[in-house]
């Protein structure tokens, strides 16, 4: 039986450059924007999933501001690299670091995650066709793509440009390209923009 968080990725599997918001809680202090006030934000621009960043809170204000999200927004709320807080989420987003830190054997390593995470959604960052080649013999729900273009906030090795579309292609999984996207971006086979503070910008910029 498919979870209610995995139905968004298979009901519509045709359409492309849904909205992945970041949610990083020290961006959201740092600008004076309260939670609520991020929550309309989503509302107004049709936000499809939520990745909640969060490393300047206690673990037990992370747990608080993941059920307010969670009760606020009818959206899947997916977590960054914090498996403990899983069970405050409906998914999870990893690294290819973090994946080699739980099983060098990628496989071994979902395992392990699923044993943990159960049906709830699991996400995987790629950079190249090795690795979303690599990613199509997982069992995981989404990979993210990029970077897209160069940003301000990461040091980008690798930027994919106009290529990101071809590797996208590769992937068996719905794919989210980051890095430098932004919310109005056309992007071919690609099913969600992942936007951290260009949201907030409006729609003419």
């Amino acid at each position: 039986m498919i979870s209610n968080t995995k139905k968004l990725l298979v009901t519509e599997p045709k359409s492309f450059n849904n909205l992945y918001v970041l949610c990083d809680y020290e961006t959201l202090i740092k600008k004076n924007i309260s939670l609520k006030q991020f929550i309309q934000i989503c509302n107004d621009k049709d936000v499809k999933i939520l990745q909640y960043r969060d490393k300047v809170s206690t673990i037990e204000e992370q747990k608080k501001n993941l059920l307010f999200l969670k009760s606020n927004l009818n959206i899947p709320i997916i977590i960054n690299d914090k498996i403990e807080l899983i069970e405050y989420a409906d998914g999870l987003h990893l690294g290819q670091e973090d994946f080699d830190l739980i099983h060098k054997d990628k496989q071994i390593a979902v395992k392990l995650l699923r044993k943990k995470i159960g049906n709830k959604l699991l996400g995987l960052s790629t950079h190249n066709e090795m690795e979303i080649l690599e990613s199509n013999n997982l069992d995981i729900d989404m990979i993210g793509l990029g970077a897209y273009k160069n940003t301000s906030t990461k040091d980008v090795q690798t930027v994919l440009g106009s290529r990101i579309s071809y590797l996208a292609k590769m992937s068996i999984h719905p794919v989210c390209a980051i890095g430098g996207v932004k919310v109005n971006d056309i992007i071919e086979n690609i099913s969600f923009n992942v936007v951290g503070s260009g949201i907030f910008q409006s729609d003419k910029e």
